[in-house]
């Protein structure tokens, strides 16, 4: 039986005898190692028409559009009981709180409480705070959160928006606006002033 062989062109005398492709093509460029594989490299040049482009907004009242909005708020856990008295008054009432741990602008310093210092380790201990929405509502929550919150020092926290698509009562299955009012909430309070 006799063996067959093919015969292939080099790589070289491929990208200088094709028509799409030339040794000058602006998308390749020669690399500087000197081995039949990697002579020539594909230079980056836009991103496919599949990635958006995401650009950061020049105005500081941007705000992606969306119905609801999350506010996430990393506290010091001393500081929860007046926040969340103050979103009671002020008709907000589902919140969910989380314990977390994490550092921040402190570096994982040492935390004050009531004029005395502690740390364990790197890690400060926080709470998280998350409410959801309607879009009217966020800069009241955020501005009660903070006027509660605020001490003046490092550490007093972050404050994170986040858009929502849909909210949904497990219960009964509503969803919108229907599933995110609660009842004795904020648009009970505001309808019962007018």
């Amino acid at each position: 039986m006799a063996a067959s062989f093919i015969t292939l062109p080099s790589l070289h005398s491929s990208f200088n005898h094709s028509p799409s492709l030339s040794v000058t093509d602006p998308l390749l460029k020669p690399s500087f190692k000197n081995t039949p594989f990697t002579r020539f490299s594909l230079k980056p040049t836009k991103i496919s028409p599949s990635c958006p482009v995401i650009r950061a907004q020049a105005t500081p009242d941007y705000s992606p559009e969306a119905k609801f909005y999350k506010i996430e708020a990393i506290l010091r856990p001393w500081r929860i009981p007046q926040v969340s008295s103050a979103l009671l008054r002020m008709g907000i009432r589902g919140v969910t709180v989380s314990d977390v741990r994490g550092f921040g602008s402190q570096g994982g310093l040492k935390e004050r409480h009531a004029g005395s210092e502690f740390a364990e380790d790197m890690f400060v201990t926080k709470v998280k705070m998350e409410i959801v929405v309607s879009k009217d509502q966020v800069e009241a929550v955020i501005d009660k959160i903070i006027a509660q919150a605020r001490t003046g020092e490092i550490g007093d926290g972050k404050i994170f928006v986040i858009p929502v698509t849909d909210v949904i009562r497990v219960r009964t299955g509503e969803r919108g606006e229907k599933a995110e009012r609660m009842t004795g909430g904020w648009f009970d309070m505001s309808s019962s002033k007018a």
